[in-house]
């Protein structure tokens, strides 16, 4: 049995939020928990609340032991691309992409 939780237009690219999802996978959630809260990164937030999200999904909906549950699954997908533009000289202007992200994380008892 498993349990999710998505996190979707998340405001923070998708590559710097890899960088934080990749240390999870795999992990016990006490561990996941430990990790996230010693980890200096913007994304770092964002991953904690779709965790907690996802734990409080299997015990309430699943009646799973939180104690046994461990990240089977995490990744981040791209979502829509925001564009803004940048004023430069002589007229012209710059295209400024503001990224987003769609968070997924799959939790699961051993």
């Amino acid at each position: 049995m498993e349990a999710k939780a998505v996190a979707k237009y998340v405001r923070i690219a998708p590559r710097k939020v890899r960088v934080v999802m990749d240390l999870l996978r795999g992990k016990n959630i006490a561990d996941a928990f430990a990790i996230l809260k010693f980890t200096p990164k913007v994304g770092a937030e964002v991953i904690e609340k779709v965790l907690k999200s996802a734990v409080a999904n299997a015990e309430n909906n699943f009646d799973m032991n939180v104690d046994k549950l461990y990240v089977s699954s995490a990744f981040v997908d791209q979502g829509p691309t925001l564009k803004r533009i940048h004023p430069r000289s002589r007229g012209q202007a710059f295209k400024i992409l503001k990224r987003t992200s769609h968070i997924t994380i799959i939790v699961e008892e051993r």
